[in-house]
């Protein structure tokens, strides 16, 4: 489904100016970009968050499933489950259906989401593009002022567990607010992906929905089917591959598995 903010591209050269669109800061005569990039393999595809794919509208899971993980969890660091944010972070880490979406600060890796499934390269691609500075700054005070005394545009985990509990969490916001964070480096594969997360105060809210309300926020980069394999061939040539992005034998395995796959 075409968008109002859509912009279909037709090159490698218009994909690689529509991602640093607006990253020019002349106040610091620098690149900066306030965008935050999540790649689909199918424009088609909702904002959903995997707590609403896995669990529907059935709120009340959410609590159960985090009181479970920590339950059974084991770690030889405590701290890693020591609020219920690093266990939130660490749950969706290792696939637990949360309400966390998983973004990336780099436009390129965004693309390689977007183009290393080999099953959809029939369908039209997407690359979200949502301005985290101006989201976070619409998160209402005092609990936005960290930003400004930390000086930094995304939360941090240790900003966030002045909450210590979802329920608070909730209570605290308006049910439609959202807001960007950044993970601890739990491993290489966060570190790699240049990994950010967005929240919502609802488990079962589809990001679509508020950014509609906000076309001033985001805007979305069409990837057409037919230029997939050579923003996919580019990028692995530039080693944006499952190899860098997902550490050890999997990811080499993942890598191998799509690269030698033939496309015809």
């Amino acid at each position: 489904m075409i968008r109002q903010n859509d912009i279909t591209v037709s090159s490698w050269e218009q994909l690689c100016e529509e991602v640093y669109h607006e990253s020019w800061k002349p106040d610091l005569g620098r690149y900066r970009s306030d965008y935050a990039f999540r790649g689909l393999s199918d424009m088609n595809y909702e904002l959903k968050n995997s707590f609403l794919r896995n669990c529907g509208d059935n709120p009340e899971l959410e609590y159960h499933l985090l009181r479970n993980f920590r339950k059974y969890s084991i770690s030889s660091d405590p701290i890693l489950t020591s609020t219920f944010w690093r266990s939130l972070v660490l749950a969706q880490h290792h696939g637990l259906p949360t309400r966390l979406i998983d973004w990336t600060y780099s436009p390129f890796i965004a693309m390689h989401f977007a183009t290393a499934n080999t099953e959809k390269y029939d369908i039209d691609g997407v690359i979200w593009k949502v301005d985290f500075v101006k989201v976070n700054q619409l998160v209402p005070a005092p609990f936005s002022d960290g930003l400004n005394e930390e000086k930094c545009n995304a939360f941090t985990l240790e900003m966030l567990e002045k909450i210590v509990s979802l329920s608070d969490f909730d209570r605290l916001f308006n049910k439609n607010q959202v807001l960007f964070f950044e993970p601890p480096s739990l491993d290489e594969r966060i570190v790699n992906q240049f990994a950010l997360f967005s929240v919502m105060m609802n488990p079962t809210a589809i990001l679509d929905d508020w950014l509609i309300t906000h076309q001033d926020l985001y805007r979305r980069i069409i990837i057409p089917k037919e230029l997939k394999l050579e923003v996919r061939d580019k990028l692995d040539q530039a080693n944006i591959t499952e190899r860098v992005l997902f550490p050890g034998l999997d990811g080499l395995a993942k890598w191998l598995k799509r690269h030698y796959k033939p496309v015809f």
